[in-house]
């Protein structure tokens, strides 16, 4: 069962400091109340926090952790005979972006910290040395897809 017609995805404008889509998406999913020049001063915060700590480009460091935190294959519920399983499925890219900036968010949410940059830059230099909780999110997840892997003729 799925919908007639999938609604086509909204152009986004780069954020004006790097000059890009992807950090602009981040940036929006970050918002409280539609607060959106305090979730771009938080952010810009972070970034300029991984330049000084890092001695990397933060548009670098944020890649990378994108990149490392994104799932590649996740298990998504599909009933079949009255009985469900938990089916793998590689993730589209789209989602993999989604699912990755989530994780960050709430994992730097969780951090103990001073202010919210800091929280979100040691986030992010974690997650670009493949360290951190959103990076054990995401073998959660793997573990889970290769856990049911003997279930993955029931693709959708």
């Amino acid at each position: 069962m799925s919908r007639r017609n999938k609604p086509e995805p909204r152009e986004l404008t780069p954020d004006p400091r790097y000059n890009s889509i992807h950090l602009h998406s981040f940036i929006n999913r970050l918002l409280h109340n539609g607060k959106k020049s305090v979730a771009m001063s938080q952010v810009y915060g972070a970034f300029d926090l991984i330049e000084e700590r890092a001695k990397r480009a933060p548009m670098e460091v944020f890649e990378q952790a994108m990149k490392n935190v994104g799932p590649v294959m996740e298990v998504r519920p599909r009933r079949v005979g009255g009985a469900t399983y938990q089916v793998p499925m590689e993730v589209p890219a789209y989602r993999r972006f989604a699912l990755a900036s989530r994780w960050l968010i709430t994992s730097a949410r969780a951090r103990s910290g001073k202010s919210f940059a800091e929280k979100l830059a040691a986030e992010l230099m974690d997650a670009a040395n493949n360290q951190g909780a959103a990076i054990r999110k995401r073998e959660e997840v793997h573990k889970m897809a290769e856990a049911n892997r003997a279930f993955s003729h029931y693709r959708m």
